[in-house]
């Protein structure tokens, strides 16, 4: 048998069963061949037409605090960069921003920013029931880290309906080595499994080439993928940042993420895939080239642009001058150029509508 055959049916077993062995998982992640990369993204967007045809689905982004308690090693807001320039925005921005994107056809928002002491249980739960009230239709998503289970359950009483929390890395040794000793890798997947327990959609995700991953931990988190079965996986490639302690790494790369977009589509099928800023900041067809290989999720920025730059997580981010309304011109052209479109719908996860019947 040929190389080339025997990847095409390590692929078709996947399509098939979902499952591979820890050895033709590695394979295939560690294959750089184009022909086995092009039919594997094939078969991803072949599954992804077949549970979600060709609607991309937009979720709007207001990063609103750029305040953060923690010092994760990657990360440009983390709390010992003293040349971040730190904002908060007030309610009145933030439902600012949600009516200009509804206008625009969004139909989710995702609250997104740092650990910020200052956005206490009870101004978040305000903030997320005044939100819910203007906008019934809409589905609120919160990233907003690590919390104990009792403020997870009053974001989810005030209407919060799903929650993004990356676990970066399924390996502990790896994830100490990406954060400061405070921070613990058991509390971030309890605050994972607390989110499942309360009724979030949940999503999780890991960076790609961040500094020390290997193919066996990228064969880990695939693992955990598998195991959770979250509703939304969101994965970027790590982009370095110059005020951080590992500013000085190689960036991943669009290759190797496009490349496990397409092996999660096809994992976990009905999944909920965003191609990431993160992509389209490493390559300028990054974004298409993620729904190429089976994403199915965009998140523009609807953030203030005077902020924008401020939301520093990583070097050279792009659409940090463009306002809200050429965003989604210039998105819709991007999408509309792969053969897919644009939708205005909430884009619930399959998976979870069926577990609520």
């Amino acid at each position: 048998m040929n190389t080339l055959c025997y990847y095409q049916n390590l692929i078709k077993k996947l399509t098939k069963q979902q499952d591979l062995t820890n050895e033709e998982f590695t394979a295939l992640l560690t294959c750089e061949d184009r022909a086995v990369t092009d039919f594997l993204t094939q078969r991803a967007r072949a599954v992804r037409e077949k549970h979600y045809g060709k609607d991309v689905y937009i979720r709007g982004l207001i990063e609103f605090t750029n305040h953060c308690r923690n010092n994760c090693y990657y990360c440009g807001i983390r709390r010992g960069n003293d040349k971040a320039q730190r904002y908060r925005l007030t309610r009145e921005e933030i439902l600012s921003c949600c009516e200009q994107g509804y206008q625009l056809g969004f139909r989710t928002f995702v609250l997104q920013g740092g650990e910020d002491a200052y956005f206490t249980d009870k101004r978040l739960s305000e903030l997320v029931f005044a939100i819910k009230n203007r906008f019934p239709d809409c589905a609120i998503t919160l990233s907003i880290g690590e919390r104990e289970k009792e403020s997870y359950e009053a974001f989810f009483a005030a209407g919060a309906e799903r929650f993004l929390l990356r676990h970066e890395t399924a390996d502990q040794a790896h994830y100490q080595s990406l954060h400061p000793a405070e921070m613990s890798f058991d509390h971030r997947m309890q605050c994972l499994n607390d989110l499942r327990t309360i009724g979030y959609q949940v999503g999780c995700g890991m960076m790609i080439g961040s500094p020390g991953q290997t193919p066996e931990h990228l064969l880990k988190d695939l693992r955990f993928l598998q195991d959770f079965q979250p509703e939304m996986v969101g994965i970027g490639p790590f982009i370095p940042q110059h005020d951080t302690p590992l500013a000085k790494y190689p960036a991943g790369t669009a290759t190797l993420t496009v490349r496990l977009l397409a092996i999660i589509r096809l994992l976990l099928p009905k999944v909920l895939l965003p191609a990431t800023t993160a992509l389209g900041t490493i390559d300028s067809l990054g974004r298409q080239k993620g729904l190429l290989a089976g994403a199915n999720v965009l998140m523009p920025n609807l953030s203030p642009t005077n902020v924008r730059k401020k939301y520093a997580l990583y070097d050279n981010k792009i659409c940090t001058g463009e306002e809200a309304a050429e965003c989604i011109r210039c998105l819709t052209r991007q999408v509309d150029s792969t053969g897919y479109h644009i939708t205005i719908n909430r884009g619930d996860s399959i998976v979870f509508m069926e577990r609520k019947k």
